[in-house]
């Protein structure tokens, strides 16, 4: 179905990956407070809907699974169908450990089954999937819709775990955390940003990569020390740069975080 010119949805339109909770559902409750018609994505969509019913505005569950790629081309196909526009990408969704029957990590878990002489090679697989392809994926298949936006941002959630110069710092307390798994996912995410950045230069696209923090979520059985409140300021605030604003960096609520 082509959607035509008169009928395009008129508010701006965001997806959020890995939305229905955490980081992403803040930034997505943020953003519908803004004015955007918010798309929930969320591998479960039951889990989705529940979310979205309980944002303001105008609020949408999209079942989308990151790592399939049936799920992401429906779901970029229904974005086009129903609304025919989409300004906003935030992938957000994320993985620490391989585990999907909802168990809550730990740091220990995460730096023990991330041990480089170690970790499974099917764990890592397992992350980079999500992390990285992942965001790859999901990209590539809204890219045409968000070059017909006005000024389209893509927003990548990364990681401090993620800077090299950060985990390379003896003085960096988490610098083990992460071992082959979550945080070279996380630094492969950050060239990947810079990829898409360099490739869409001359457009009005904007593509950032953003370190919320070490935030309170079940990535880290909660036990981090920032609110998902104060993680989500800085992905809302790349996800509305203005024509002046960066792209292809890194940065947090201080400003810049190096590579």
């Amino acid at each position: 179905m082509t959607i035509l010119p008169s009928m395009k949805h008129t508010s701006p339109v965001a997806l959020v990956t890995g939305a229905n909770k955490g980081i992403g559902q803040e930034i997505a409750r943020v953003l519908a407070t803004r004015g955007f018609t918010v798309l929930v994505g969320a591998r479960n969509l039951a889990r989705g809907e529940a979310a979205a019913r309980d944002m303001p505005g105008d609020a949408r569950a999209l079942q989308l699974d990151v790592t399939q790629a049936d799920s992401i081309a429906s779901a970029a196909a229904r974005v086009r169908d129903e609304l025919g526009r989409l300004d906003v990408l935030v992938n957000n969704a994320g993985i620490a450990r391989a585990s999907n029957d909802g168990t809550p990590s730990t740091i220990d878990d995460i730096q023990r089954e991330s041990a480089p002489s170690r970790a499974p090679l099917s764990l890592v697989r397992a992350v980079f999937e999500t992390n990285v392809f992942g965001v790859i994926a999901v990209t590539q298949a809204m890219l045409p819709l968000l070059r017909e936006a006005p000024a389209a941002r893509i927003v990548n959630v990364s990681s401090g775990l993620g800077s090299l110069t950060r985990i390379s710092a003896p003085e960096f307390a988490h610098r083990r955390v992460g071992g082959v798994t979550y945080a070279p996912s996380k630094t492969a995410l950050n060239a990947v940003t810079v990829a898409f950045a360099q490739e869409l230069e001359g457009t009005r696209i904007k593509v950032n990569a953003v370190c919320p923090g070490y935030t309170a979520t079940d990535l880290n059985n909660h036990s981090g020390t920032r609110s998902v409140a104060e993680a989500a300021r800085r992905p809302v605030e790349l996800a509305l740069l203005g024509p002046d604003g960066p792209t292809g960096s890194l940065s947090n609520d201080e400003g810049p975080v190096p590579w």
